[in-house]
């Protein structure tokens, strides 16, 4: 009994890592919630925020508390899986922050 208890934990805590995220999924996402407000907020360029001179962006950790802020601010529910699949699309495309 003792082995399988610990091979099924051993998979319980390794399964997320090895999940990949669905960067089409957090294209999606971010297309359907995230753009709108930040074109007004760049005036028309939504993906301008990203890319800016001044971003206040500067790891993923970072990355990912502030996807967590805007998901807060817009009253989203996402689920854990699909914040990763939102940072992995900006990371992907935007920050390029090594993982």
């Amino acid at each position: 009994m003792k082995p399988l208890l610990f091979v099924t934990t051993s998979l319980l805590l390794i399964s997320p890592l090895t999940q990949a995220a669905d960067i089409e999924r957090g294209k999606s996402l971010h297309d359907d919630n995230c753009i709108n407000c930040h074109a007004k907020l760049m005036g028309g360029n939504g993906t301008g925020i990203y890319t800016r001179q001044d971003r206040r962006i500067e790891t993923l950790s970072g990355l990912k508390k502030q996807v967590k802020r805007c998901k807060n601010s817009l009253g989203a529910t996402w689920p854990e899986d699909q914040i990763d699949d939102l940072v992995a699309y900006l990371n992907s495309y935007f920050y390029k922050f090594e993982e």
